[in-house]
């Protein structure tokens, strides 16, 4: 009790969990990290997001005192990632960085062993295996030694292992990799249960629908630089407006519908229309429905109408000009690093 009364007063005293400015870190001539800055407020969850080899495993492993930066600074609840690296580390839990005790253990004997290392009680260790063990859905395996486990299974078992001593902040490092899509969902609602119990979560991922789905703020990382940074639909935004989709009931009424649309939504040449069918820029939504209270006073009736806002697929592509799942090459995760 009294180590988590000093990670709890070492978190307190801001509103923010991470400050990070200017880190930059070098393996050899390759700079995989250049320049990151972040500020992720405490209570949130924020997503770094980039291809393979962008440089986000290596700025999480920095910030978690993994790896000593070459230059810039950052800060954990306060606390300087380099100089305070020993009170830094009761601040958090990094998805990674627990191997099992032993192979032929349990599941549960090996969640027990590292629950005694962090100070509980026998009885309370074997209650908290436990009660992971059924919100990560490896109550059936429980048993089992853990070299019979899966690939997924062990990657949920992992992130169980570092959420025993529920730290203020929790390195998620692309925690749904390989993972099927019920148990992404079920990770998902861990994550959320997290931060509304008090952590703050940082979490990198390729996957645009796991930014988009978890994330309070986005930072997307390419080529070691942040190319972006803001909330989902601040990045959306930042792409281009929103499209109407239209369909008129008759072919008839699409030249009267064309002149509408362009004379409503203030738009000219970028209306296109092909079988029965118009497509429009829209800065504002909030225009709907005056365009549909023209339309019917026009006599055009649809029979389809959507407003669709940019994909963080079309956010991701035009800042960087690629696919987020497309392998960049490796950020220097096989070469040598240097722990704090």
């Amino acid at each position: 009790m009294n180590g988590w009364h000093q990670k709890e007063k070492a978190a307190q005293g801001g509103q923010w969990a991470v400050e990070a400015s200017g880190l930059v870190k070098m393996f050899g001539s390759n700079r995989a990290v250049d320049g990151v800055s972040l500020n992720v407020r405490a209570g949130s969850i924020y997503g770094v997001l980039g291809p393979n080899g962008a440089g986000k495993t290596t700025t999480i492993r920095m910030l978690a005192t993994l790896l000593r930066p070459d230059a810039g600074s950052a800060r954990i609840f306060g606390h300087d990632v380099t100089k305070e690296s020993q009170v830094v580390r009761q601040l958090i839990g990094v998805t990674g960085q627990y191997a099992s005790v032993d192979e032929s253990l349990s599941a549960t004997e090996n969640l027990v062993i590292f629950s005694r290392l962090l100070g509980l009680g026998r009885a309370e260790s074997r209650r908290k295996a436990e009660e992971l063990l059924e919100e990560f859905g490896l109550t059936e395996a429980a048993k089992r030694p853990l070299k019979n486990f899966s690939g997924g299974m062990r990657r949920r078992l992992d992130l169980a292992a570092s959420l025993i001593a529920q730290p203020p902040l929790i390195f998620l490092d692309e925690p749904t990799t390989g993972l099927d899509p019920r148990t992404r969902a079920q990770m998902w609602e861990t994550i959320r249960r997290l931060v509304k119990t008090g952590s703050t979560v940082l979490l990198t991922t390729q996957y645009l629908d796991e930014a988009d789905q978890l994330a309070d703020r986005i930072a997307v990382i390419d080529r070691g630089t942040v190319v972006a940074e803001g909330t989902v639909d601040e990045l959306k935004a930042s792409v281009g407006t929103s499209s109407l989709h239209l369909r008129v009931q008759e072919p008839l009424h699409i030249e009267r519908a064309r002149r509408i649309v362009e004379r409503v939504l203030g738009v000219q040449s970028s209306v296109t229309s092909e079988a029965g069918k118009i497509t429009a820029p829209m800065a504002d939504a909030d225009r709907v429905t005056d365009l549909l209270i023209e339309l019917r006073e026009g006599g055009v009736r649809l029979s389809e109408m959507s407003v669709q806002k940019p994909t963080l697929d079309e956010v991701f592509l035009t800042i960087t000009g690629r696919d987020a799942s497309q392998d960049a090459g490796a950020s220097g995760g096989q070469q040598k690093e240097e722990v704090v």
